[in-house]
């Protein structure tokens, strides 16, 4: 399996076009990373699912992006130390002021560096001005 995004897929709202996922952030597990049981700590990726989103959000407009909620994220598989964690993002759908952004982890593992899925998520990303005022992101750049 490559490490480009897959085909297409449905956003899940009618009046959106259907998402592409795209590579958001792709990071290098460290010792430092790691908890007692020698996995990487959770709060680690979600870390990284935050920043992936914020990566999709600045897409749609440059603004200060803020995120207002993440659904829930269960683990399906662990992250050992070594592990390339790619994160992969699509806008699923558009608002005035916000986005909804899909995320998806993947681990590769050595030697065979096969995409293990890890988890995903569903962010909220809201576009605001320098006092934290939500804004239209389809406005002028302010960043």
């Amino acid at each position: 399996m490559s490490n480009q995004p897959r085909t297409p897929q449905p956003s899940g709202s009618g009046d959106n076009a259907p998402a592409e996922r795209r590579l958001a952030l792709r990071i290098m597990t460290r010792p430092l990373d790691t908890n007692h049981y020698g996995t990487i700590f959770g709060g680690v990726i979600l870390s990284a699912i935050d920043q992936a989103g914020f990566v999709e959000a600045r897409r749609s407009g440059s603004h200060r992006w803020v995120t207002a909620s993440i659904e829930r994220v269960d683990f399906h598989a662990p992250v050992f130390v070594g592990d390339v964690v790619n994160l992969y993002t699509a806008t699923i759908k558009q608002g005035t002021k916000s986005v909804t952004i899909r995320v998806d982890v993947e681990s590769e593992r050595s030697p065979s560096q096969s995409p293990v899925p890890v988890t995903s998520a569903t962010l909220t990303m809201v576009a605001v001005d320098s006092r934290g005022t939500p804004i239209p992101f389809r406005s002028p750049a302010t960043v």
